[in-house]
């Protein structure tokens, strides 16, 4: 069985996490491709590595002194060799980095996080380790490459069957360093699984799997033991990130399972996320519920709107011209309603309805802030008749007003917009009606 093992920034952040993540790798022989993250915070006082080096990269921009940080983020790696006695000359290629710290793009300096973490992981486990620029292709547009990065692996695998691998980036044809967006590890996690055709694809963080709600607003919410790639991307999008959402794509495309697991609780079930999961593996109505703040909606009201050929594109066209993404579109008989995002809109919003009145022509136009948008996800969903009533009844026995509500044809979320106000007591009713 093959297995990609990725760990997080938490799972790599000192010596005790490192001898954590060894017991790990040592219980499974299927463990043998590992990804590293760059060390994360140790305590809630520290600082993730990446955080610091992009520090150091924006004092080079404002001509300030960078080697104090630099500092913090050497000694941060020699404790870890320290403590764990690792026989790794790793000052040299501090040292190396931080005389070349102005001279670096901002690309290969935040990568050499991942790559000194995995550079002491590979030596701590006795594994080979494997520079990620030596394997993964990314286009300039930063998407993967799949057909060369699959063709340098499978020639790196001929010669190890085992190896350590830094996340986070690749590089592009031309041999220039370029990383993915926050949380990229992941994604290089993924990215080998489907190459590799990897049986399971561990990705280790310091939480065990998914919640059905955010635990800071419902108190104990219970676990996912499984859930689908289509109803994870709904709760990555609205704010449940655990995994980047990205990293969903690839194992997706080969059908490979991910498996989300606690470094700090190894025996933890954790989260299975997989492409179709048989109805009577799981009865639950709702699979969670996750939310985000900070919507606004702009909603223009015009008679016999139907017959008005184009009035949608010439709305939508306003907002395209303002670089202003449309989050969902909602509609009615002689209204259509844009949900943006509030902050792109807050210092344009008098300039877009100006345009709106220009091009679409309409009767009349409101603008309502300050809403907040809450998935209710479930595949189980469209089975059971009366779930949405459920969910309206349950938010209106607690005096929630619902100022949006969207469903797609899949039936698989059912999303609505309330006052910012009213979002935690939202989560909780609609967790408490179908969960509690």
């Amino acid at each position: 069985m093959i297995k990609i093992t990725k760990f997080g920034g938490s799972s790599v952040a000192n010596a005790t996490q490192f001898e954590k993540v060894k017991n790990i790798i040592n219980a499974d022989s299927g463990r043998r491709f590992v990804v590293v993250s760059s060390a994360g915070k140790a305590n809630s006082e520290d600082n993730k590595i990446t955080d610091l080096l992009y520090l150091c990269h924006a004092h080079i921009e404002y001509h300030v002194d960078y080697h104090n940080i630099f500092e913090i983020i050497k000694k941060r790696f020699l404790d870890i060799k320290k403590d764990l006695k690792l026989n790794i000359p790793i000052e040299a290629e501090l040292n190396e980095i931080e005389e070349k710290v102005p001279d670096m793009s901002i690309d290969e300096l935040v990568s050499r996080g991942e790559y000194i973490t995995s550079k002491m992981m590979a030596n701590y486990l006795g594994f080979p380790f494997v520079d990620a620029k030596d394997v993964i292709r990314l286009n300039y547009d930063g998407s993967i490459d799949f057909p060369t990065t699959e063709q340098q692996l499978i020639r790196i695998v001929r010669t190890h069957d085992r190896f350590v691998i830094p996340g986070f980036y690749g590089t592009t044809a031309d041999g220039s360093i370029k990383v993915m967006s926050r949380g990229g590890s992941d994604i290089t996690g993924s990215i080998l699984a489907k190459c590799l055709k990897a049986d399971l694809y561990e990705n280790w963080t310091d939480v065990s799997g998914f919640l059905m709600a955010d635990p800071r607003i419902v108190k104990n919410p219970k676990p996912i033991k499984k859930i689908t790639y289509a109803e994870l991307r709904e709760l990555s999008y609205m704010g449940a990130s655990v995994l980047h959402e990205d990293a969903v794509f690839p194992v997706k495309e080969a059908n490979i399972p991910i498996n989300i697991l606690n470094t700090n609780d190894p025996f933890a079930k954790g989260t299975i996320i997989l492409d179709n999961i048989p109805p009577e593996e799981n009865d639950s109505r709702i699979t969670g519920i996750a939310g985000k703040k900070g919507f606004a909606a702009i909603t223009l009201y015009k008679k016999h709107m139907p017959e008005a050929v184009g009035f949608f594109r010439k709305c939508l066209a306003v907002f395209e011209k303002f670089g202003i993404s449309v989050e969902h579109l909602p509609s009615g008989i002689d209204s259509i309603s844009m949900i943006v995002h509030e902050k792109d809109v807050k210092n344009c919003i008098y300039d877009i309805i100006a345009e709106l009145r220009e091009k679409a022509e309409p009767d009349d136009i409101k603008y309502i802030s300050d809403i907040s948008l809450i998935a209710t996800v479930g595949r189980n969903m469209s089975r059971k008749i009366g779930t949405s009533g459920k969910l309206f009844t349950a938010l209106g026995k607690n005096n929630i007003n619902v100022k949006v509500m969207i469903q797609a044809f899949d039936e698989i979320n059912i999303l609505v917009g309330v006052s910012t106000e009213d979002f935690d007591n939202a989560i909780r009713a609609i967790y408490n009606t179908f969960v509690n």
